[in-house]
């Protein structure tokens, strides 16, 4: 029994073990993002300490806008801030407790915001 070259059938290099749809990198299956404008997206700001080491970082959720145009916002918010973020599925998270001032930040960009919840 010879060696296989890769690209052969049955090479490791190119054997699928299970795959439902086939190619994954199909630009149809993506779910399109609806940018929706500022005045109806209504925005939660919430200080929160949960699973992040006893840190409290301001978690604003709700968005629905696109990837670039949440980097955009976000760089903005760190700015007027003077802290770190960052974005995790499509939340903004912002480094400190900084609800108040970032409601009213958002309020002046024209988004709906609001304070939600207490200190977790």
């Amino acid at each position: 029994m010879g060696k296989r070259k890769s690209g052969e059938p049955g090479s490791a290099s190119n054997r699928v073990v299970y795959s439902e749809f086939g190619n994954h990198d199909n630009a149809a299956l993506e779910r399109p993002i609806a940018e929706l404008p500022p005045n109806q997206q209504n925005l939660r700001v919430q200080a929160s300490r949960k699973g992040r080491k006893g840190k409290t970082v301001t978690v604003i959720s709700g968005f629905q806008a696109k990837p670039e145009t949440l980097a955009d916002l976000l760089k903005k918010l760190k700015t007027q801030c003077g802290a770190g973020g960052t974005i995790e599925e499509n939340e903004i998270l912002i480094q400190g407790d900084h609800a108040q001032k970032l409601v009213q930040l958002l309020t002046q960009m024209g988004y709906k915001a609001k304070v939600s919840g207490g200190k977790g």
